[in-house]
Parts: structure tokens; C-alpha cells; sequence
């Protein structure tokens, strides 16, 4: 394991309004809890093979991303472990989830499998091109950020 505990992976394509939200609660944390010791943020974009590595070099895991639920656009929703696993091998509708799920299965291979990992999805309102998130969204982003860092704090004690 590296110096770094938790790797916080924001994933979306932010051309298309809410589609990108996972990399604006990144960027949001990035600029505002950068001294957070132990945890890694990063800008995964729409997912590639490269993530594997950053993955390994991790304990812990938390994935933000634009996750259909059947709620209310802005409503967000933190799946853990298994709920995770589960969410994403039977909702194909992401092309990210996909990717995740390829990810998750070179980690397995590699003996370095998040030990800890969560989803923290948020409904998305708009899927159009749009380099901002709809105001509802967007609402929700330091909501985003601080569910986030609340996994951090309570994975550091378990």
C-alpha cells in the first residue's frame, strides 16, 4: 500500500451537464480539502484501463458519478461494498459502469481490491451538452463532498 489511503474518483464526461457531476464534486474537493491527509482525488473522466493503477495503489475507494435511481434529479445516494457491487453489475445503463465493473475485476486479479469502496450516485435532470450542471445538481455538490469525507473519517476508524 502507498502512502494514501483512500482514492476519491469522480467520473463523468463534463461536457454533458450532469453527466460530469462525479468530476465537479472532485474538482470541489480538490480546491477546498486539499490538506485532507491520506486521500487521493482524481478526475477519471469517462473511465479507461489506466485507472486500474491509481485503484491498486489504494485501500479504500469512493466513486462519484451521475447514477440513475428513479428519484428526484439532485437526490444522492451512497451504496457500500456489496449495494455497490450489486447496483453496478445490474444497471447497465452508464457506459461507466461498465468500465467500474472491468476495473473492479482487474483489481480482483491483481490482489488489490478496494477493501472499502462506496458509489455516491447522483440523479442527474440533464444529460444534453452543457459544460455546468443543472441548478438542482449542482445544489448538491458540497452534499456530495462532505458524504464523501464522512467515508474517509469513518473508514479511518472502523
Amino acid at each position: 500500500m502507498h502512502g494514501r489511503n483512500t482514492l476519491i474518483l469522480g467520473i463523468g464526461n463534463n461536457l454533458l451537464s450532469d453527466e460530469g457531476i462525479g468530476v465537479h464534486v472532485v474538482d470541489y474537493l480538490a480546491d477546498r480539502f486539499a490538506d485532507v491527509t491520506d486521500v487521493s482525488y482524481l478526475d477519471g473522466g469517462t473511465l479507461s484501463f489506466t485507472l486500474a493503477g491509481p485503484i491498486a495503489d489504494h485501500a479504500n475507494l469512493v466513486v462519484i458519478d451521475a447514477a440513475r435511481f428513479g428519484e428526484p434529479p439532485g437526490t444522492l445516494r451512497c451504496l457500500e461494498g456489496d449495494a455497490m457491487d450489486r447496483y453496478l453489475t445490474g444497471n447497465r445503463q452508464s457506459v461507466h459502469e461498465v468500465g467500474l465493473m472491468d476495473l473492479f475485476d482487474i483489481a480482483r486479479l491483481s490482489g488489490a481490491f478496494p477493501q472499502r469502496r462506496a458509489l455516491i450516485g447522483i440523479e442527474p435532470a440533464e444529460l444534453g451538452w452543457g459544460e455546468a450542471p443543472s441548478a438542482c445538481v449542482a445544489a448538491v455538490i458540497p452534499d456530495a463532498a462532505a458524504l464523501a469525507l464522512a467515508l474517509v473519517e469513518r473508514w479511518r476508524h472502523p
